[in-house]
């Protein structure tokens, strides 16, 4: 069965074939800039950018609390936003997503709030070596303060995990398993699926960074198993500082708040606070709205390519970029996984990275150098960063060629 003919929208994947989307895009329109940094921020989309022009402009008010209009208006348009989230992860209800300022809050929340409850001195938090910092700076915090062992799932030398060490890690003393969805340095696409089926044998709960998948692959959250799922909005389309949890509503009604204020209570005294229920009790405070809002207009927009669409488009990016890429002499790229996104994490040789990326950025080319808030990656591979194109819906084919013969170029200024 060919799943693109499941998608019910008004573009199709020869839309995606003749320019991407790139005229859907205002920054875009500047005819010479390649941009190939989607996976530190994607640019936004028109009917992003009008989503929170209009509610600024014509219909802003807090929420929750008004009884006029425009505060009933704005909670409408913010919980309508929660409930295409909850389409778009296949959550069974709305009340399972969680508003928060990225995946990075989102994760810290988790360790905060869903965790630090369940361990001890001696417990066990179980990661991999392939997560950004924001999956694994809080569970070293949360280590440093409880006295659990963090523990890591290996790479292996094409930028896999390690799977066949999963069994042996998941131990009677793993108090949970957090994982990414896709590596934002590799583009390496993980099999949660089965990751998920291996720590339920264990009856292991599975958080998953979503924040590289999400612009990529169709979620089903319920169909994972999951028991969390984190992404952030800018990486999808939609604005910065606005993201989303996902979680078991057995689980939030279990957990403590995050953070206490307004907005989170049924009832205060001098005495005592009585919580909401979730998701209320975990959004204490005048919340991100607009970006709420913007967010849901970015999934809107997403999902009017096609999840399907998008995925095929850029996996044909993928290989064409593969052999455009694979012409350039003394570049080898980091991470050739078999499933992977559309990211190209690479070295040339004679060249540091952060050299590459200001030349680059001298013919209008914008990539990502460094090593991407995933150290303990750059130190697997023993190199201190690399040169990062990550492509969206946006980018063609001549965006890569204009890379390669870029880097051609810098071969020749540099002599190697």
């Amino acid at each position: 069965m060919d799943p693109l003919k499941d998608v019910a929208d008004c573009r199709d994947l020869e839309f995606l074939r003749q320019n991407g989307a790139r005229a859907d895009f205002p920054l875009l329109q500047n005819e010479d800039l390649v941009f190939l940094d989607s996976g530190a921020s994607a640019q936004k989309p028109q009917v992003v950018l009008d989503a929170l022009t209009d509610f600024y402009r014509t219909g802003y008010a807090n929420i929750h609390r008004g009884v006029y209009r425009l505060s009933q208006q704005a909670t409408e348009l913010y919980e309508g936003a929660r409930g295409k989230i909850q389409r778009f992860l296949g959550a069974a209800e709305s009340s399972e997503i969680v508003f928060v300022r990225g995946a990075t809050e989102g994760l810290n929340l988790l360790a905060h709030s869903f965790v630090r409850p369940r361990v001890q001195p001696g417990d066990e938090i179980l990661i991999t070596q392939m997560e950004h910092h924001s999956n694994i700076v809080p569970w070293q915090m949360l280590g440093q303060e409880t006295g659990a062992v963090l523990k890591y799932v290996p790479l292996t030398g094409t930028g896999e995990l390690d799977l066949a060490a999963l069994p042996e890690l998941l131990t009677d003393r793993t108090r949970v398993l957090a994982v990414t969805h896709v590596s934002n340095a590799l583009g390496t696409i993980n099999p949660v699926a089965e990751i998920i089926r291996l720590a339920r044998e264990k009856g292991v709960p599975v958080i998953v960074d979503g924040a590289q998948a999400v612009p990529h692959l169709a979620v089903d959250v319920q169909a994972l198993d999951c028991d969390f799922y984190v992404f952030s909005g800018h990486k999808l389309y939609g604005p910065t500082g606005i993201g989303a949890v996902y979680g078991k509503a057995e689980h939030w009604r279990a957990m403590p708040p995050w953070q206490g204020g307004g907005d989170m209570i049924l009832s205060v005294t001098m005495e005592q606070t009585t919580y909401a229920e979730p998701p209320a009790c975990f959004e204490a405070g005048t919340p991100d709205i607009a970006g709420a809002i913007g967010l849901g207009a970015a999934i809107d927009y997403v999902q009017g390519l096609g999840l399907a669409n998008i995925t095929a488009y850029e996996q044909e990016l993928l290989a064409a970029g593969t052999e455009i890429l694979g012409a350039v002499p003394g570049l080898r790229v980091i991470g050739t996984a078999a499933d992977k996104a559309a990211v190209f994490s690479f070295v040339l040789e004679g060249v540091h990275p952060h050299d590459v990326g200001t030349f680059l950025d001298g013919d209008n080319i914008a990539v990502r150098t460094g090593h991407h808030c995933a150290q303990p990656i750059m130190d697997y591979f023993g190199i201190p960063a690399t040169t990062r194109a990550s492509l969206g819906v946006y980018n063609t084919a001549a965006d890569l060629e204009a890379l390669a013969e870029s880097l051609l170029r810098i071969r020749k200024f540099f002599r190697v």
